[in-house]
């Protein structure tokens, strides 16, 4: 949705009550189409959002010469990399925007052009997310780096060969990046230290139907025996657990009663656990899972983010919203980015009693210990919050700024809400079709 409106102004205080459908998730969506250029054929992917990021990587596979079009089914793309080209810096540019997902291009540039381009990367101001890793990565696998003032240029003359990578933590990125690099690459990848969220598993089996030979061992290794010759895929999209627990949090948050269609219990886990200490009540469907408020009083929880399989980075900043609501006092330790808290200044403006502290509280000490970040947040309640005028400052924490806005008492105006179409899809009509009161503003 592009979203004219860059402000919308919510009436708080009413329960959000109906169904929403998720799609395929922003975080493996966006690098199954990248995936889609690696291929001698066309793939067909289904169950994509609408989205920002989508329109993002759509347009930069079409300067570099691979067509995206719509298929017969809604939510349906076929991507055909038949006439791969390289593609100019400054039309590079033009399309990433803030995103970083050029990155990810490299490796299957690499593969078929020899030779890649990435401008200057932007991406969510939550924490520092260094180019260099990946720029290490692809020179493990023999890629030449030069810097030059308009971007990065790549090339590799003698092709790239495997390599031996060991990730000091296991980032989704980085993973992503020796994935789609090394199944190509001559020889045998070894990562040590990878990622194995749900989204990264999602492109192994894409890749594997594409003819890759992927092993998962236990310990977070992943071996890559390189192969000749890839073909298109056709895949249905994971869902977006982000989003399913963004609704469901708004469900407790607002003391309604969401359905969120396509969600999956496996891959929530460890949210429903939380959710359910918390004091909230689910339901697993054939097609989703329900989540609703079931009365009585919050309980507080001490949580601590974590890699899969611990409780995700991106399921925090809406639980903030709802723990402001429990009886008591509890901890939230983010271990994954650390600039995270910036969302809560507006809760706190809005009535919230929440407290940074740059020390690791909850349980054991981090990788951002005594490094002067604000990590920790101690949220005490429970606390009625009231209308206020806010801005969102990234997508995750825009949709927290929304569910406090929809509890809170009497009216708010929340703008920049344009970076949260980068991740929900059609929000604004959930939001409709759940029974919020609200208006768009200029």
């Amino acid at each position: 949705m592009g979203l004219h409106h860059d402000k919308i102004v919510i009436n708080g205080g009413r329960p959000l009550r109906g169904r929403v459908d998720v799609r395929g998730a922003k975080n493996l969506v966006t690098k199954a189409m990248v995936a889609a250029l690696l291929g001698e054929s066309p793939s067909v992917l289904r169950d994509v959002p609408d989205i920002s990021d989508v329109r993002v990587v759509k347009g930069l596979l079409e300067v570099h010469g691979v067509t995206v079009v719509a298929g017969d089914e809604d939510g349906e793309l076929i991507l055909d990399p038949v006439d791969v080209e390289s593609a100019h810096f400054a039309a590079i540019d033009a399309h990433a925007g803030s995103s970083r997902i050029p990155i990810l291009f490299c490796g299957p540039l690499l593969h078929r052009l020899g030779q890649a381009f990435i401008p200057d990367l932007g991406g969510c101001r939550i924490g520092d997310r260094p180019i260099d890793f990946h720029l290490d990565v692809l020179r493990n696998f023999g890629a030449v780096i030069e810097k030059l003032p308009s971007g990065i240029r790549m090339s590799a003359p003698d092709g790239l060969v495997g390599a031996k990578v060991s990730l000091p933590y296991p980032s989704v990125g980085a993973t992503e990046q020796v994935l789609l690099t090394a199944v190509r690459a001559k020889g045998i990848t070894e990562l040590t230290g990878a990622a194995i969220e749900p989204e990264i598993m999602d492109l192994i089996n894409i890749l594997q139907k594409m003819g890759a030979i992927i092993t998962v061992d236990t310990d977070r290794v992943i071996r890559i025996e390189g192969v000749d010759r890839l073909e298109g895929y056709t895949h249905r999209a994971l869902f977006d657990r982000n989003e399913a627990a963004s609704w469901a949090v708004a469900a407790l948050a607002t003391e309604g009663d969401i359905v969120v269609g396509g969600a999956k219990q496996a891959e929530m886990l460890t949210f429903l656990n939380i959710f359910r200490k918390v004091g909230g009540q689910f339901e697993i469907l054939d097609d989703g899972i329900r989540f609703w408020h079931p009365g009585g009083d919050l309980k507080p929880v001490v949580i601590e983010t974590d890699v899969h399989p611990g409780f995700m980075t991106d399921w925090q900043q809406p639980l903030v919203v709802a723990l402001t609501k429990a009886q008591g006092v509890s901890i939230v330790h983010e271990t994954v980015y650390e600039q995270r808290f910036g969302f809560v200044d507006a809760l706190i403006e809005m009535g919230a009693t929440i407290q940074i502290h740059k020390e690791c509280l909850g349980g054991h000490a981090c990788r951002f210990g005594r490094r002067n970040f604000d990590h920790s947040a101690v949220i005490s309640g429970p606390s009625q919050l009231h209308g206020a005028d806010i801005v969102v400052p990234d997508l995750r924490g825009g949709f927290s700024h929304l569910i406090a806005a929809l509890t809170a008492e009497g009216t708010s105006t929340v703008s920049n809400v344009g970076i949260i179409s980068r991740g929900y899809e059609n929000f604004i009509m959930k939001l409709e079709a759940l029974g919020a009161d609200f208006h768009l503003a200029g």
